[in-house]
């Protein structure tokens, strides 16, 4: 009886791809704590980055129930305004302040990886799908949404300056930095509300803790 009440557990998890999925997110950011906090790992680690926000997007792309033209346009749009914001930053100090990108984040265009453009848009895509049905105005929808994505930066930096991802002039991180990406991110975020495309994807809220714990953890432990 009880292996038969195990067995029926066991099915009910692996049936469950939504569950399948989150357990994977979970093994994947807490080996990815382990490995960019041990020195003799490190190096490694950082060479899997690329292959670690690639996979995110594409294990919560996999949940998205509405591949219409809207949230094709929008792909297109926040990745386009995220990553053009950023090659302007990098070459004029505007937005963000003045900064360059090392190598760990693989093909660069314009001195920029393009993987920066995705990042844009997972967390635009994260931030904004985790309050679509909690608050109606679009405006204030934007705001709060982008101010999560400044904290959500805030926790990002100093790791990210630590892993060689970027580096800052004269190695302080600018207030202009996070002013920036909250004006980047409202833009983006107010063409968000206006598509009209599916925005609940089960997996948002949980991918967005993992990313969330994975760099508060990081910011301790490197």
């Amino acid at each position: 009886m009880k292996n038969n009440t195990l067995r029926d557990r066991l099915t009910a998890i692996f049936s469950d791809k939504v569950l399948l999925f989150k357990i994977a997110i979970t093994i994947f950011h807490l080996v990815g704590v382990m490995g960019m906090s041990l020195p003799v790992l490190r190096p490694y680690f950082q060479l899997l980055t690329p292959f670690h926000l690639l996979l995110s997007t594409m294990l919560l792309f996999v949940f998205h129930k509405e591949w219409n033209k809207a949230f094709i346009g929008f792909m297109i749009i926040s990745f386009t305004i995220g990553y053009g914001s950023e090659v302007m930053g990098v070459h004029t100090g505007f937005p963000f302040g003045n900064y360059s990108y090392g190598t760990v984040l693989g093909f660069q265009l314009f001195e920029v990886p393009l993987l920066i453009g995705v990042n844009w848009l997972l967390l635009v895509y994260l931030t904004g799908g985790i309050l679509k049905n909690k608050i109606k105005n679009d405006y204030l929808a934007a705001i709060v949404a982008s101010l999560i994505m400044v904290v959500l930066d805030y926790l990002i930096e100093p790791v990210a300056v630590k892993l060689d991802f970027w580096t800052w002039e004269n190695d302080v991180i600018p207030l202009s930095n996070f002013i920036g990406w909250f004006g980047v991110a409202f833009i983006i975020h107010l063409i968000y509300r206006k598509l009209d495309f599916e925005k609940h994807n089960p997996l948002s809220f949980y991918l967005l803790i993992n990313l969330t714990i994975f760099f508060i953890l990081l910011n301790i432990l490197l």
